[in-house]
């Protein structure tokens, strides 16, 4: 699983240890050179709109607090080991860094009702979700499950029920902040949730889409037809530049 290498990886070099709290200055910097995302220190707790709209910039807004040591295997409220642990080794994987962003990104722009319910998807995935391993196993990818051995072990039990991951449905479910969750949603893959919620916030008909601008660090916002042209332009740079590597393959073997 990524979220183990991650965690070894950033234990090799010693940005993870049981000696000591983590630097986050340490890993801010290492976070941006694998994904680019970046971490910004927080006194509390934000609104749903400012917090989301950070991930659109590929920024998270961390605490620094730690947990009281009388209860170290689950935190109702976000602490160092939850951001650290949960959050920040998985903002190394590619995948969740871009399903992270691609959540705030949707929220720039976003109605007061599609806020509550894009924050509702972020809780139910990259906090508190589930996926599907081989033989019906199940794997967490939550942060918040992740940091919490108490609720990892609960979620994954037959105790509470679960569901398929489906945007539509997962959104209006209403969730509990203050203790175990009575219900995990599974995805088939991180991708596959990933080619849900697109199509989920294709149906909210908005008259343009948000783009990311990794090398200024903005956000375009484009038509319909702007981000097609902007597309194929990619993609057929992309195959120009598949066929030069196939001819410079066949090349080298002759």
């Amino acid at each position: 699983m990524e979220y183990r290498k991650n965690v070894k990886k950033m234990e090799d070099i010693g940005l993870i240890t049981p000696e000591k709290i983590p630097s986050l200055q340490a890993i801010d910097k290492y976070l941006r050179s694998k994904t680019g995302f970046q971490l910004r220190p927080c006194g509390g707790l934000l609104s749903a709109r400012d917090f989301l709209a950070s991930l659109a910039f590929r920024v998270f807004q961390t605490t620094l607090y730690i947990r009281h040591h009388s209860k170290p295997f689950f935190c109702p409220e976000p602490d160092v080991i939850h951001e650290v642990l949960g959050h920040c080794v998985m903002f190394a994987d590619p995948v969740i860094a871009e399903f992270s962003q691609e959540i705030g990104l949707l929220s720039i722009g976003a109605t007061d009702e599609q806020i509550e319910r894009l924050a509702t998807l972020y809780w139910f995935t990259i906090e508190f979700g589930l996926c599907e391993e081989e033989e019906g196993k199940l794997k967490a990818f939550g942060a918040a499950l992740i940091s919490a051995f108490g609720e990892l072990q609960h979620a994954v039990s037959d105790t509470p029920k679960h569901k398929f991951f489906d945007p539509y449905t997962t959104a209006l479910e209403k969730y509990e902040d203050l203790d175990y969750q009575p219900l995990y949603f599974v995805a088939k893959s991180i991708d596959d949730a990933m080619i849900k919620l697109r199509q989920y916030a294709m149906d909210w008909d908005r008259e343009f889409i948000n783009v990311y601008d990794p090398y200024t660090q903005c956000i375009q916002q484009l038509t319909h037809e702007e981000y097609a042209k902007k597309t194929f332009k990619a993609v057929k740079e992309e195959i120009h530049r598949l066929s030069e590597t196939i001819k410079a393959c066949k090349i080298h073997k002759l």
